[in-house]
């Protein structure tokens, strides 16, 4: 499959001045958010026709898939300085390989996860900024803490010095309107603002990972500073049904 530059161009820059507009509607500025391309499924040519747009800041949901893009990107030697989200769901023996590759990890959920996390990035004398991940929908098919656990965990996290965690990640639920999971996305604001710093001096809380094609403009209004996009600047993926129809656990980016 062979990307269309022009389709992918225009996709993008309509997928910004949609970031800009809710921003401006919101009253943020348009630097405060972070669009991060979900390439999961495309080939490496595709994020190479973003990145020459100016692009930095891509993710992936699966570890080989990232560990591949990333090497031969990088092996390429024209696209050395991407950010690398991985945003999937991660089992602890696939640890060593998002420690070694991804930049930021969006899915941290659970004490062994951040402890094996931990134990890969001392070995590989790196560091991992990492967001929690919150069922914020109480959906049995998503993974994530629920929302009365998530301080409680971050405060945990302060035994592993090789992990900061950076703030909250959260899916809203599958909807046809939006503005249906304005509250969810409320919620999230809610529990990152109210954590005590004190509880952990290493935490550094200030990001909120949420917000996809079908409904990143209200993620923007509630305070997103990550928004995670894919279909709506690379195009469907194959099989796909598009983000406006989805109301199954199948949605995607």
């Amino acid at each position: 499959m062979l990307p269309d530059p022009a389709d992918i161009h225009r996709r993008y820059e309509a997928t910004k001045e949609r970031i800009e507009q809710a921003c401006i509607k919101a009253g943020r500025s348009v630097d405060g958010v972070t669009l991060v391309a979900v390439s999961k499924t495309f080939p490496t040519d595709f994020i190479r026709v973003l990145y020459n747009l100016g692009h930095r800041h891509f993710g992936e949901n699966k570890v080989q898939e990232l560990a591949y893009k990333a090497s031969f990107l990088r092996e390429s030697g024209d696209c050395g300085d991407l950010h690398w989200h991985m945003i999937g769901h991660l089992q602890r023996n696939k640890a060593r390989e998002v420690v070694l590759v991804a930049d930021v990890f969006h899915a941290l959920d659970s004490d062994r996860l951040a402890e094996e996390l931990n134990r890969r990035a001392e070995a590989a004398d790196r560091s991992l900024s990492c967001f929690v991940q919150v069922n914020i929908s109480a959906e049995t098919s998503k993974h994530g803490l629920g929302p009365d656990d998530v301080h409680a965990f971050i405060t945990r996290t302060a035994k592993f010095e090789r992990l900061t965690v950076v703030g909250l990640m959260a899916m809203a639920r599958p909807v046809f309107n939006p503005e249906d999971v304005r509250p969810e996305f409320a919620k999230m604001k809610n529990l990152l603002d109210s954590y005590p710093a004190h509880d952990n001096p290493r935490a550094d809380l200030k990001y909120l990972s949420m917000g996809m094609s079908h409904d990143f403009e209200v993620a923007i209004a509630e305070g997103a500073t990550h928004i995670r996009i894919g279909s709506s600047i690379f195009g469907p993926r194959a099989g796909m049904v598009p983000a406006g129809d989805m109301i199954g656990p199948d949605r995607v980016a």
